[in-house]
């Protein structure tokens, strides 16, 4: 992917375009004070250059009052241009942040949106989307605006340079021009493909390796039980041995780069004596326009040369447009795999499966076929069934996480219904909002939760913590059988319509867990468990019991299982 090729440039577009339909009044101000301060400090390189050959000239004629003149009006445009480099610095920086701000929330909403941080999975090339919204978006927001002020800056210095070259010779121009044109060239069809490759896969690589430490410091403990440091050791080493040849290869290429960077940069350096050698021996120029010259040279060099010397930045940011191109993209196939989805999801008071079949994904295999069921309120359900025959995915169903199928599935508003998986998720926050979870504001007062607490055998949990509103990594203090007494006490509290509870109760002893049901069972909440404890059974009315693409559905009796 060559950095001048349409691709790029409808990505770049892509980003930019919709933060600039975005902006309000004081976004576009700034953007205009931007321009300013840009034009104002490129202005001055323009007059400071012209007057440093004055200044030399002067000298050269040993005019004093010339020399004066010079020097007065060359501090006058410092001044000028302390004001604008610092304002553009500062107007840089707020823009790279708002833009930021704005590209991290439409990518947050859009990643939570139809639940994408989950359906993502099944898309690999969608790899480490966290460090896609934290570390490109910064990226991005930062390299991109900086680029467009030297663009801008390279623009007003390129027409203004241009004329001070042909007022002093139009033979200097010309060469520049042509020299420019090659340098770009060579550096864009040379060296672009590369590079952006290379520098995606580093992204790509560094990525993994941080995912790898940070899924060690997640199962630190199963991993120790296991004593698998070994083979965690050799696979970190393996992902950072791929990291490490991608960066060597990197460091070659921009070796190459930079010795082409540099040869190009100092030849433009002695280009202009050689030119004005013979004028200025010839007393046609004052020695100062060797100055002007030479300055003006390299300026308009670097202007026209953009792409060379700031190749390294630019194929860095390419490479993370092409990455928030890509999510972007993602986010959109998962719309579409939803839209596309043959299993018609209806809101209802109540939740019925009609003739609900479901595949595997890979394989297109039937799991479950042609299921239909109808569970109508303060009904309690249990799915039973050997491993592997789709328990679990039919839940996902339920909830809209498993969309390989066709049917209908009608259902309450999901916010009336509570999942609760075998291995409950513990955000990171205060003990009151474990228990609210995942709502934010529950009438609720502090003594009706604690209430609760002891309901499910966790009395001493905040007296043990510091109370209910200290923060602490609870998955980490919590073993998993207080997480799921826990999730009990969520049900218990936000009394949804619908609880649906995945081996809910597998880490609990028995007595634990026939006093979480029967409680569950003093509510009104209907509730369809997947349980394999015989003993929990007393407390559903009907089953549903799974067999390799066969089903039963019946009441429960002691003489049915």
């Amino acid at each position: 992917m060559g950095l001048l090729s349409r691709q790029i440039w409808l990505q770049f577009w892509q980003i930019v375009r919709p933060y600039l339909i975005s902006q309000s009044f004081r976004g576009t101000i700034q953007i205009l004070l931007l321009v300013f301060f840009s034009l104002g400090s490129s202005a001055f390189i323009i007059f400071e250059i012209i007057q440093r050959g004055e200044i030399t000239s002067s000298l050269a004629t040993q005019n004093l009052a010339r020399f004066q003149r010079a020097i007065w009006l060359f501090c006058s445009l410092i001044i000028f241009n302390i004001i604008c480099t610092s304002g553009k610095n500062y107007i840089q920086a707020q823009i790279s942040l708002n833009w930021r701000k704005w590209l991290t929330s439409q990518y947050l909403h859009q990643y939570s949106h139809h639940q994408s941080f989950y359906h993502l999975a099944n898309y690999s090339e969608i790899d480490n989307p966290d460090q896609r919204i934290a570390e490109d978006i910064k990226n991005i927001s930062q390299r991109l605006i900086a680029l467009l002020v030297i663009l801008l800056d390279s623009l007003v210095q390129l027409i203004g340079f241009v004329g001070v070259l042909w007022l002093i010779s139009p033979l200097l121009m010309i060469v520049l021009v042509s020299y420019a044109i090659a340098g770009t060239f060579l550096a864009t069809f040379v060296f672009g493909k590369i590079l952006v490759g290379i520098n995606l896969e580093q992204i790509k690589r560094e990525a993994d390796f941080r995912y790898g430490l940070t899924r060690i410091r997640d199962n630190a403990e199963a991993i120790a039980f296991y004593t698998g440091e070994s083979q965690e050791l050799e696979q970190s080493k393996d992902r950072f041995k791929w990291l490490f040849r991608t960066i060597n290869h990197l460091i070659r290429w921009q070796f190459n780069l930079n010795i082409f960077q540099n040869g190009y940069q100092y030849l433009t350096f002695i280009l202009p004596f050689i030119i004005l050698a013979p004028r200025i021996f010839s007393r046609e120029l004052e020695i100062g326009a060797i100055t002007q010259s030479q300055a003006a040279f390299e300026r308009v060099g670097l202007a026209l040369g953009l792409i060379i010397n700031q190749f390294n930045q630019l194929s860095v940011l390419t490479a993370g447009i092409n990455r928030l191109v890509e999510l972007k993209n993602g986010f959109k196939k998962v719309v579409i795999a939803q839209n596309n989805s043959r299993i018609e999801f209806v809101e209802r008071s109540h939740l019925l499966l009609n003739h609900l079949t479901l595949y595997r994904p890979q394989e297109k295999s039937v799991l479950i076929q042609d299921l239909s069921i109808n569970i109508v309120p303060n009904q309690s359900l249990i799915i039973i069934g050997e491993s592997g025959v789709g328990k679990t995915t039919l839940l996902r169903a339920i909830a809209g996480l498993w969309l390989d199928g066709k049917g209908r599935i009608e259902r309450p508003d999901l916010k009336e219904m509570l999942f609760l998986p075998q291995r409950p998720y513990m955000i990171l926050g205060t003990l009151r909002q474990q228990l609210i979870y995942p709502h934010t504001e529950i009438n609720t007062n502090s003594e009706s939760l604690l209430n609760v607490l002891e309901k499910v055998n966790l009395p001493n949990l905040a007296q043990r913590h510091g109370g209910l509103d200290v923060i602490f990594d609870w998955s980490r203090f919590l073993s998993l059988g207080e997480q799921q007494r826990l999730a009990f006490a969520r049900l218990l509290i936000n009394q949804p319509k619908y609880a649906i509870l995945d081996e809910a109760t597998s880490a609990l002893d028995e007595e634990t867990a026939i006093n979480l049901y029967q409680q569950l069972q003093a509510t009104d909440i209907t509730f369809i468990s997947v349980a394999h404890r015989r003993e929990l059974f007393d407390y559903h009315e009907f089953v549903v019991e799974l067999q390799k693409q066969e089903w039963q559905f019946y009441k429960f009796s002691h003489h049915s299982l």
